[in-house]
């Protein structure tokens, strides 16, 4: 298992785990260099603007594959991705001159877009958007089209969409080497002022924020081989059609072609921003091969440690995650929350289901006070819900969780997996809603985790018998008799089972030990039972050496 660190002095990134494919890591440095940049292109007046080196470097002239200019339609993309899985898989080569193939992080930081030259600026649109060069990690080449009244145009390269600044001593090519990615800007939290809305950059990665929030954990088009021996393998965007928006409209649409050595696909993302950022997805697969290790509405998140999970930890913050839990609806309407973990040794876990009503990586805990870092402000960063549209059928919400010893890295993955392979030759479509900002809300009497914490179970000396406390919160009047706690577990012994109210939280406290005796991995489950019907989180935990 490799894992690549995200560039120092800055946070998020994606994850890369297993044998990692170069291509997978082109997404570590593209929400970086959006959040460097965004507070100087985020103001609405204009700025000065240094022009490109004088000098520009010739490249090698990179043919058109996908975007060309011409007719576009919603099955575009479809016969495209069709077309291109019925071919066997071809690597893309399209080289840089050489000293953009070779930047320093701090070279390729150093070329910014140009805030003037975003597209639709001097139009009045709800959106804009801006490009990312090529270079540094970036290396693949990302066609790009802007869609307006059923005509696709090519959207080619040009110097004068960027600057470039001190650090960088490389001339910007003058030919159409195409671009690395591209983010869109909305006026998400104040009027006038376009902050950044979403990212794609990197293999088939993407981000979206919603109200307030932060960058913090990442989607994928699609995971394939995720945690295998053989080594994941993750596929990549090659184009993307952007439709030009509407004036009164809060709605954008995103087409992008995904290609892969398994599958190639055909993505529509419509993206509704606002205090949570809404994206509909539908997507179609073709696969080249049988996909029986693959992952639908793959995210991807960090967490290093919480009250929950703190064996070697030496960090003055409480806790430092992107992401606290893992929530599920599944399809026979129970409510699941299983609280992340950072293991000594990597561990997945299967949650079967029938036709999931949803499932998710939530940042729950929202108080500053509970992380207190005055950089990182891991209490704004969104939640990401998925919402499966129509009937996904049998299979597992899997969650891959990976040892980590820093906050640099994402050691998270969860994702649907489908029980029967998607076989080769066939299109398989599947479409989804994501919600990116806070968790799904609970209703009015309904009764969720709120807190986990552990520890050892004797105060006075070291012991394998481990303590666990587990908060609920009532939203709701709270009724004058206590719930029964019932506490299962796959092995050890569950002892001093104890359930009291919890006024400072308006809930509950469940209270238990767990002796491990001779076992390495336990699993825990705990349930509340009330006299009157209400909607009670069930809480299961892996709890391993």
């Amino acid at each position: 298992m490799v894992s690549l660190l995200r560039c120092q002095s800055f946070k998020p990134s994606s994850s890369l785990i297993c044998s990692l494919a170069l291509s997978a890591a082109f997404a570590l440095s593209s929400s970086a260099f959006a959040e460097e940049t965004k507070p100087a292109e985020n103001k609405p007046a204009t700025p000065v603007v240094s022009p490109p080196k004088a000098t520009a470097q010739p490249a090698n002239k990179n043919q058109v594959r996908f975007t060309k200019t011409g007719t576009f339609d919603g099955d575009s993309v479809v016969k495209l991705a069709r077309k291109l899985a019925s071919k066997p898989y071809v690597v893309l080569k399209d080289p840089l001159p050489a000293g953009l193939a070779k930047l320093s992080y701090d070279e390729y930081r150093d070329i910014r877009f140009n805030p003037v030259s975003s597209i639709w600026r001097d139009q009045g649109l709800p959106f804009q958007m801006q490009m990312f060069h090529r270079g540094f990690y970036f290396q693949d080449l990302i066609e790009i089209a802007i869609v307006e009244a059923n005509q696709a145009t090519h959207l080619a390269y040009e110097p004068k969409y960027f600057t470039a600044g001190e650090v960088i001593t490389q001339a910007l090519p003058s030919d159409d080497i195409g671009y690395s990615g591209f983010r869109i800007h909305n006026q998400l939290n104040t009027n006038g002022v376009y902050d950044e809305l979403m990212v794609f950059q990197g293999a088939s990665y993407f981000r979206a924020l919603g109200k307030g929030n932060s960058y913090g954990l990442s989607a994928r088009g699609l995971a394939l081989k995720t945690a295998d021996p053989e080594g994941e393998e993750f596929p990549i965007f090659r184009a993307f059609w952007v439709e030009r928006p509407s004036y009164d409209s809060n709605l954008i649409v995103v087409h992008a072609l995904l290609d892969s050595p398994s599958v190639a696909g055909a993505y529509r993302f419509s993206v509704r921003p606002g205090d949570n950022t809404h994206i509909d997805v539908e997507a179609t697969l073709f696969p080249r091969v049988e996909l029986s290790k693959v992952g639908l509405a793959p995210s991807t998140s960090m967490f290093l440690h919480s009250l929950n999970g703190r064996h070697d930890t030496d960090d003055f913050r409480p806790e430092v995650h992107d992401s606290d839990g893992l929530l599920m609806f599944n399809g026979r309407g129970e409510h699941l929350w299983r609280p992340l973990a950072n293991p000594r040794q990597l561990q997945v876990s299967a949650f079967s289901d029938n036709s999931p009503q949803g499932f998710g990586l939530i940042q729950r805990e929202r108080n500053y006070a509970s992380y207190q870092d005055l950089e990182a402000h891991y209490e704004r960063r969104p939640s990401l819900w998925i919402e499966p549209v129509g009937n996904w059928g049998q299979g597992a919400v899997v969650l891959t969780e990976i040892p980590t010893e820093s906050e640099i890295h994402d050691n998270i993955v969860s994702f649907w997996k489908p029980r029967q392979p998607i076989p080769a030759g066939s299109e398989y479509h599947f479409a989804y809603r994501m919600s990116w900002g806070d968790e799904p809300v609970a209703k009015t009497n309904s009764v969720v985790v709120s807190r986990t914490a552990s520890g050892r179970a004797d105060i006075a000396k070291s012991t394998p018998r481990r303590l666990f406390v587990v908060d609920y919160h009532l939203n709701g009047a709270m009724p004058d008799e206590l719930p029964l706690a019932k506490v299962e577990s796959s092995g050890g012994v569950i002892s001093n089972v104890v359930i009291a109210r919890n006024a400072a939280n308006n809930g509950y406290r469940l209270a238990f030990e767990l002796e491990p005796e001779d076992k390495e991995l336990i699993e825990l489950r705990a349930e509340l039972k009330f006299s009157t019907p209400r909607q009670v989180e069930t809480w299961l935990y892996r709890w391993t050496l």
